[in-house]
């Protein structure tokens, strides 16, 4: 087992990383601290591991909130059904929620626990790679808007990340494509040597070899860590987190939630930051080139979905978090490894991107 340390004074945390973790007792006791664990999952993740992680939690009568699963679910409505579940149980401040299954239900789990009883504690068990190595660390919680993604939420850290890597065995082709675009993104925006790793053992992350895999979301977890304690908030740093997603929420929002896989829209959006950056000077061909191949050998989009209106996804980018005073703010990349904040970037240039992504 691998522990990774988010750094946050007297709030940081553990990420515990390895195998067989969800069914080890002493994780969630030592992490519950003797508080009344609520566990919250889908009806997805219910049948393959639920019952599993019930049985590590030394109490009477476990309380268990089953969702529906599924990013169109991500809603205010879903949260209620959350509240609504703690209050039925009389449930207190002494009750820690314990969010098992992929991003969204970390997301969602989280924002509850912020919110109930202006915040209770809650712990992540991710079971995506995406959730693994990004939503489930750094206290990010929320759910959508029809506006605009995770546009309603709340920073709330969590006493702990259990990652156990073997619920990854379960995973569509899909989600695992969607959860390495996440990965391939530390690489390009502060961890050339990881990016040339990934390079490297591509193929064996794509086949979930254990010893790779560990690796990989171990330094996912560092790289995301290190951002994360530096600057908690998203003041300046943590922005470079979103490397791409600027571009990637907004084709989420315009397809509709659920459509695409928050991770293939990422994918995408790495191609457009990357584009951005050569028609902006600060990344060259060659680079651009290093990038767009790694996608593909990652299966990751590499066109816009059909009939994606160019002007209506540059309006959906103005609904983006970091967006301010009316100007966009994007993250572009000065180099491999090396990204940047920037609050230069033209509606002119931005669609000059969406153009080239455009399906012909």
């Amino acid at each position: 087992m691998n522990t990774v340390k988010v750094d946050l004074g007297d709030r940081s945390y553990p990420i515990y990383i390895g195998t067989g973790l969800l069914t080890d007792p002493a994780l969630p006791a030592k992490a519950c601290s003797n508080r009344r664990p609520v566990i919250v999952t889908d009806s997805n993740v219910a049948q393959h591991y639920l019952a599993k992680v019930a049985t590590t939690f030394s109490v009477p009568e476990l309380d268990q909130l089953i969702l529906p699963p599924g990013e169109r679910h991500k809603t205010l409505a879903t949260i209620e059904l959350i509240f609504d579940f703690l209050l039925a149980r009389r449930c207190d401040r002494q009750t820690i929620l314990i969010a098992l299954g992929g991003g969204v239900t970390g997301d969602m789990s989280g924002f509850a626990a912020a919110c109930f009883q202006r915040g209770i504690d809650f712990i992540q068990m991710p079971t995506t790679i995406l959730s693994q190595v990004d939503s489930s660390v750094g206290g990010k919680t929320g759910v959508n808007h029809a506006l605009g993604k995770n546009m309603i939420g709340a920073f709330h850290q969590p006493k702990a990340v259990i990652i156990d890597t073997d619920t990854l065995a379960t995973l569509p082709t899909r989600e695992i494509a969607a959860g390495v675009a996440e990965i391939i993104k530390y690489g390009l925006i502060q961890d050339e040597p990881f990016l040339g790793w990934l390079e490297q053992n591509l193929d064996q992350l794509q086949n979930l070899d254990p010893d790779i895999l560990g690796s990989a979301i171990a330094k996912s977890c560092i790289n995301k860590a290190q951002v994360v304690a530096a600057d908690e908030k998203e003041q300046g740093l943590r922005a470079i987190l979103n490397l791409g997603h600027t571009f990637g929420h907004a084709v989420e929002t315009f397809t509709g939630y659920g459509q695409w896989l928050h991770g293939e829209a990422v994918g995408l959006g790495l191609r457009m930051a990357a584009a951005l950056s050569v028609l902006i000077g600060t990344l060259s061909e060659s680079e651009n080139l290093r990038v767009n191949t790694l996608l593909d050998r990652a299966n990751l989009p590499n066109k816009l979905p059909t009939g994606c209106d160019n002007q209506k996804l540059l309006q959906l980018m103005y609904s983006d978090k970091k967006a301010e005073a009316g100007k966009l703010t994007m993250i572009t990349l000065k180099g491999l490894g090396h990204s940047v904040v920037n609050k230069e970037i033209t509606d002119r240039q931005v669609l000059d991107v969406l153009a080239l992504f455009q399906p012909t």
